[in-house]
């Protein structure tokens, strides 16, 4: 190429992505009638590319919501960690694994930084029964106090009864309260095997007590087995005089739990264990994990799929303006030009699907529960059974790392997918390009 032409190509180079790039680039979207193959397959790739983007915003939504709620009533339901002793034989021969220190080792506890509270526990199981109805439930006995700072417990919609009066019965579960027929004021009738100790061996210990509060802790399988005592009377009827069989402890931070657990193990003492909520839980709240990554690669392939329409388009796109491409390059338009106008049909595409996608995996994300209501409308209710989630509707947790990375990950496939027929068309020759013409 000679001085001259050296010179002309650089007068007549323009900045990068300069305004009639953007120009010609939407003129060639929008394509004419003769040119309908280009216009449809723009528009497959534009809706291809938005439902794909919806279902990752919408899916990644639904599981970020469900296990915050899952985790929120794992929290608002159980203590955060719960600290015991393992079996050990008494002072009168007998395996045990009652605490009797329970009253200073539950100091000892509330004093380390990061706890906010911890109170002893009773549990055991006892079969609950009301007139010819009965099932078996697990008996926690705590303070009146303890219950009333449970936060699915005290003053939650479904609750019934005065959690006030809890020092004079006991609180049952909605779930176990509707199978046993059962509202507040109504006697229930509660049976222990390891009861009274007579000459003749240990009897059942059969006591009646009076509901005088059902509550609703946001998960079934609490619902459906959990009644509340009296510490101390839970500490009489369980043969625990004197002594508890946990300690529940509750932190400012649930989620910071494995910077405590040292300090737990250590005021607690040698011999006890330390059973954290994510102990309990962290089973499935791995394969929560694992699945969310599974679900983001598969819907990953969705969207890398409309995405590859967008080549199609441009190559057809490419094919069809060829004459154009070959006047706007004899006009002294460079590659770099060229190649930027088409890289541009295509980000077009892909952008605008983009921003489709997200705005309609937002209103999924917003309306789930009309959505999951209309869903077990048609499908007669059985589209969400609370006994196998574990709770009690779906939820959906709009955040802005899933928001983002969805975008992300979108527009840099768009983007991607369209340098090849970009690169095509910008290596034209535009003698070749209008030979014909």
């Amino acid at each position: 190429m000679s001085r001259r032409e050296q010179g002309q190509e650089q007068n007549l180079a323009t900045a990068p992505f300069s305004r009639f790039e953007f120009l010609i680039a939407w003129r060639y979207l929008r394509a004419r009638r003769a040119e309908g193959g280009v216009s449809v397959m723009t528009w497959i790739s534009l809706v291809g590319i938005a439902l794909g983007v919806m279902a990752l915003v919408a899916t990644m939504a639904v599981r970020a919501g469900f296990r915050t709620e899952f985790v929120g009533t794992i929290l608002g339901a159980n203590s955060h960690v719960e600290i015991g002793n393992y079996a050990y034989v008494g002072e009168n021969g007998v395996r045990t694994t009652a605490l009797t220190d329970y009253a200073a080792l539950t100091e000892r506890i509330a004093a380390i930084p990061g706890v906010a509270r911890a109170n002893p526990r009773v549990s055991g199981f006892a079969m609950a029964t009301f007139g010819d109805r009965s099932n078996v439930g697990e008996v926690f006995g705590v303070t009146g106090d303890v219950l009333a700072q449970l936060p699915t417990f005290a003053g939650a919609p479904q609750a019934l009864g005065d959690i006030a009066r809890f020092d004079e019965g006991i609180a049952i579960g909605a779930e176990i309260a509707r199978e046993l027929g059962v509202g507040p004021g109504d006697r229930v009738k509660l049976i222990q095997p390891n009861g009274v100790k007579t000459a003749f061996g240990v009897s059942p210990r059969v006591n009646v007590y009076e509901v005088v509060y059902i509550f609703s802790a946001g998960r079934s399988d609490v619902d459906k087995t959990r009644i509340y005592m009296p510490f101390a009377e839970a500490q009489a009827y369980f043969n625990r005089e004197g002594a508890a069989d946990q300690i529940e402890v509750y932190l400012d931070d649930p989620e910071a739990l494995d910077a405590l657990v040292p300090a737990l193990a250590e005021a607690a003492g040698e011999g006890r264990f330390v059973w954290s909520w994510k102990d309990r839980a962290g089973a499935f709240l791995n394969a929560l994990a694992i699945e969310d990554d599974v679900m983001f690669v598969i819907l990953t392939l969705i969207v890398l799929i409309a995405a590859l329409n967008i080549t199609s388009g441009l190559v057809m796109l490419v094919k069809n303006k060829g004459r154009d491409i070959g006047i706007l390059r004899t006009m002294g338009l460079t590659e770099g030009s060229v190649l930027r106008v088409f890289f541009l049909c295509g980000a077009f595409t892909g952008v605008i699907g983009t921003i489709a996608g997200v705005l309609l995996g937002a209103l999924i994300a917003w309306n789930i529960d009309p959505i999951m209501s209309a869903i077990n409308y048609m499908t007669g209710g059985g589209a969400w059974d609370p006994s196998i989630r574990g709770i009690y509707r779906l939820p959906a947790e709009l955040r802005a790392w899933d928001v983002g990375r969805a975008v992300a990950l979108s527009l840099t496939l768009s983007f991607i997918v369209t340098i090849f027929p970009a690169r095509r068309a910008a290596r034209m020759n535009p003698v070749e390009a209008l030979r014909y013409e």
